[in-house]
């Protein structure tokens, strides 16, 4: 029918001078229209704008769902829990300047690694800068293991496991961070199971270095050349292996019209590097960003979630001179004035191509409430990346746990403190008792139920329809047919009065209609 409708087409624009023009203009939109649409009822069509989900997890931290909310439903972006102090770093070869944490899971114990650095109360620096190991059985009680690599004061008992150094042919000296993390890529060499990127500079060149190393501990050059110097770098730049888009991603820092900026660029061999981009956002705030955080998320990859640090300087004045340790304050400005009156905090951002960020510039880590060690110039850099750990609940699902650190500049050491969040609880829809709910893109999955992460009242409800392309609930899903759903759980799957089964429309183009009251959703997905 398509081929013939085409074809019709092209015989009456052929044979448009033997026809009045209206008349022959009239048929050519009817057969157009006629066989577009028998086009797209063949099950031919394109579905412009249906996207296909398969059977990944959905969040709601950017825009990819294109969400049309309606009553009192919105967006709410979610804080973590404040927990215990992690790590005290108060070694002599660590001190009060040690920070950008790199944090991950192996195999059966967690990795840390972090810098060892020490300013005096006029922010002068104390000792050369090292780089540190701790390790972990549940991410949350971190030991400091002798290693007995590199001496400090005269003494290799120390969980050094970085420092300057000389390789023969390149003389390597640490400026200002290192970010270490385990490769993912299948085809990674034995002895560069482990990378590193360091930042590393002969002025006036900035550079930033690759390093590799077989078991996490023992590191060396995988290049004597820089793999980057268009930037400033001064900051924790990240890099992982993408497992979804099978290359390496990094994120480094740089000034932008004198702006704290980030950019970005991909390699399939982590020395060389291409599709450099400024990141972006669909916001026009104006912000300086000293870090960046961004991987993706573990529980749906498809995902970068980051959780840049926020700097700004406030100035003197009233609200400046109330917060705590105000002698060790105006001490450190001697130094440097932003020594005293800079402030950061971190925020939350999300993106699926991993240049464009849906960026929420309302804090997503808060100082907290004013107390010692709080309310500094570079505290509350979140640790690179999340894990996942144990509730200190009993009975109660595995949680998220984030890492930042305070307490620096005024004591000879400074601390990493732990926050928690639930699975997936970044962001949700949120909808108040007197109701409302949201309707997604139209998208097709993979999966034969679809289970929910929510959080209702005792007196909070959610329903769930499937619709189809026009809107129109699809027999047996509709709203009034689902079973209301409360409760407070990271995996509920939905069910209709004819059950859970969605085999019937598995592939199909369709697009959620939720209704709710007094609940949030965090992330739903389509699974078997």
């Amino acid at each position: 029918m398509e081929k013939k409708g085409l074809l019709m087409i092209g015989r009456m624009y052929q044979a448009k001078k033997e026809l009045p023009f209206k008349i022959s203009f009239a048929l050519v939109v009817f057969l157009m229209i006629n066989s577009i649409s028998t086009y797209a009822q063949s099950g031919k069509t394109r579905d412009l704008g249906v996207v296909d989900i398969g059977s990944q997890r959905q969040l709601f931290v950017d825009d990819f769902l294109k969400t049309k909310f309606t009553g009192g439903a919105a967006l709410r972006l979610h804080h973590p829990a404040i927990q215990e102090i992690s790590l005290v770093h108060d070694e002599p070869w660590e001190g009060s300047f040690s920070n950008y944490n790199s944090i991950f899971k192996d195999g059966e114990i967690y990795r840390m690694y972090y810098r060892g650095w020490g300013r005096g109360p006029k922010g002068e620096i104390t000792h050369p800068m090292v780089w540190c190991y701790a390790e972990s059985k549940d991410g949350i009680h971190w030991e400091k293991p002798n290693l007995g690599l590199f001496e400090f004061n005269g003494s290799k008992e120390n969980n050094i496991v970085l420092a300057s150094r000389d390789f023969g042919n390149f003389q390597f000296t640490l400026y200002d961070n290192v970010t270490v993390f385990k490769d993912l890529n299948p085809n990674a060499p034995p002895d560069a199971l482990y990378k590193a990127l360091v930042d590393s500079r002969k002025p006036p060149i900035f550079s930033l270095y690759a390093f590799k190393s077989p078991d996490g501990i023992h590191w060396s050059p995988l290049s004597e050349n820089p793999i980057l110097t268009n930037g400033a770098f001064d900051s924790q730049n990240t890099a992982f292996w993408d497992s979804k888009r099978k290359e390496y991603r990094i994120y480094w820092r740089f000034f932008k019209n004198k702006i704290r900026a980030i950019r970005t660029a991909t390699s399939k061999d982590f020395i060389h590097w291409e599709n450099e981009s400024d990141v972006e956002y669909k916001d026009t705030m104006t912000q300086q960003l000293y870090t960046n955080g961004i991987i993706p998320y573990y529980r749906a990859p498809q995902i970068y979630i980051g959780f840049p640090a926020r700097y700004i300087d406030r100035g003197w004045s009233s609200s400046m001179y109330a917060l705590p340790e105000l002698e060790e304050r105006k001490m450190r400005g001697t130094t440097n004035p932003r020594f005293s009156t800079a402030l950061t905090g971190s925020i939350f951002m999300a993106s699926t191509d991993g240049v464009k960020f849906k960026r929420w510039n309302d804090a997503f880590l808060r100082p907290g409430i004013e107390r010692n060690g709080t309310w500094n110039y570079s505290q509350q850099y979140i640790g690179w990346s999340i894990l996942e750990t144990k509730s200190n609940l009993e009975g109660a699902p595995n949680e998220l746990s984030i890492y930042a650190n305070e307490s620096l500049w005024t004591s000879n050491s400074s601390a990493l403190r732990r926050y928690t969040l639930r699975l997936d609880g970044f962001v949700s829809v949120n909808a108040p008792m007197d109701g409302g709910g949201f309707i997604t893109r139209p998208f097709r999955f993979k999966g034969k139920k679809l289970s929910l992460n929510f959080s209702t009242s005792a007196y909070g409800t959610i329903l769930v329809e499937i619709q189809d392309l026009k809107g129109k609930p699809i027999p047996g899903f509709s709203l009034e047919d689902c079973s209301p759903i409360f409760g407070d759980t990271i995996d509920r799957p939905v069910t209709w009065k004819s059950g859970s089964d969605l085999s019937a429309i598995e592939g199909k183009s369709v697009r959620l209609h939720v209704e709710m009251k007094d609940a949030d959703l965090y992330s739903f997905r389509f699974d078997d």
